[in-house]
């Protein structure tokens, strides 16, 4: 899933070149770190792209690998919800029984083999269960940004880490977030997901029929594919498969598709917005984070990013420093969450040349 805007790393991400599309933790971008953590499980060939027509060129650019005809175009973004209900009609139309692995363009995980393990297991407990399986990152912080899992039943041929789902949690206030981390019964969402195409599909339909019913014969024939998706999109509803089709399914209790998580092993970071990059990076001794060259002197807990250009920092303390060829960012480290009001302003502004 690699058609997101990225707002909160404006000015370095932008509509044509969004966050997964950028360099943020080595010397590939996320959506190249996205796809090479996945070889040799999956070769280049089984692999698919859902973006926009924007971003598509550069998408095809960064992987050149993948076939053209499976980097698919969406016309107007509609959530994860139209994007994993649009690559499911494009597998289904090739194998309805395939199996289906769900994943953002824009995490980062440096523990690949773990992954590739658990994408594994995963793929083997949605194809005996015939259920739709996610990814849960145990939780090390009561985050009020990411949405919870509260696990029920262990399922017990799969080890201590796989459960029955019993609910999902949006994201929570602060005091649900500490009360699910102590609590023990709670994971994150992480936003990855498993099954068999036929088994998302009988879910939506049971959920969310208008989706699917929507999106029915978009591949049927190579002619007409852009007109079609057009008014497929006109009709889509903007919202996530967790609330569009997980969250509905989980407190349904008679005849409907059962959902597993798996809590995972391997590092995960979601990388949301600027201050998530120390993790990432790592620190100096003041706990200042750098991508770039960066002098500080009297200066702590600040995050730059500036690949191109110096840059100096003395006598400041938790900031973010963000430097593009045409704009520059600087704010308060606590006020991370804000920068897509900058993005919101220059909208209303109709300074489109900056977004």
């Amino acid at each position: 899933m690699a058609g997101g805007q990225g707002t909160r790393f404006w000015p370095r991400s932008r509509r044509r070149l969004p966050k997964h599309l950028l360099c943020v933790s080595g010397r590939r971008t996320l959506l190249q770190e996205t796809a090479h953590r996945l070889l040799p499980l999956f070769p280049w060939r089984r692999m698919l792209v859902v973006t926009n027509k924007e971003q598509a060129a550069e998408v095809r650019r960064q992987l050149p690998r993948i076939p053209s005809n499976q980097v698919l175009e969406e016309p107007v973004g509609r959530n994860t919800l139209g994007c994993i209900a649009l690559a499911s009609e494009w597998i289904a139309a090739r194998d309805a029984d395939a199996l289906m692995v769900a994943l953002p363009a824009d995490h980062v995980i440096k523990d690949a083999a773990e992954l590739r393990r658990t994408i594994r297991v995963a793929c083997a407990l949605a194809a005996r269960q015939r259920c739709l399986v996610t990814l849960g990152i145990a939780p090390n912080r009561p985050e009020t940004g990411y949405g919870y899992i509260q696990i029920g039943l262990q399922i017990g041929t799969d080890g201590a880490n796989a459960f029955w789902v019993r609910r999902f949690h949006e994201k929570p206030s602060a005091a649900a977030a500490r009360r699910y981390v102590s609590s023990g019964g709670y994971l994150w969402n992480s936003g990855m997901f498993i099954w068999q195409v036929s088994a998302f599909r009988a879910a939506l339909d049971r959920v969310a029929p208008q989706v699917s019913e929507t999106l029915s014969g978009v591949w049927s024939s190579p002619r007409g594919v852009r007109q079609r998706l057009q008014r497929a999109y006109r009709a889509l509803p903007s919202v996530s498969v967790d609330v569009g089709v997980l969250q509905p399914l989980s407190v349904m209790r008679k005849d409907a598709p059962r959902i597993a998580v798996l809590r995972a092993q391997f590092d995960w970071n979601d990388v949301g917005s600027w201050v998530s990059l120390p993790e990432v990076w790592g620190c100096d001794a003041e706990g200042n984070a750098a991508l770039g060259r960066t002098l500080a002197v009297d200066a702590s807990g600040s995050i730059v990013y500036a690949p191109e250009r110096l840059v100096a920092l003395i006598g400041t303390k938790d900031l973010i420093v963000v430097d593009s060829p045409d704009a520059l960012l600087i704010c308060a480290r606590e006020r991370a969450q804000d920068v897509r009001r900058i993005t919101d302003l220059l909208k209303q502004r109709r300074w489109s040349r900056y977004l």
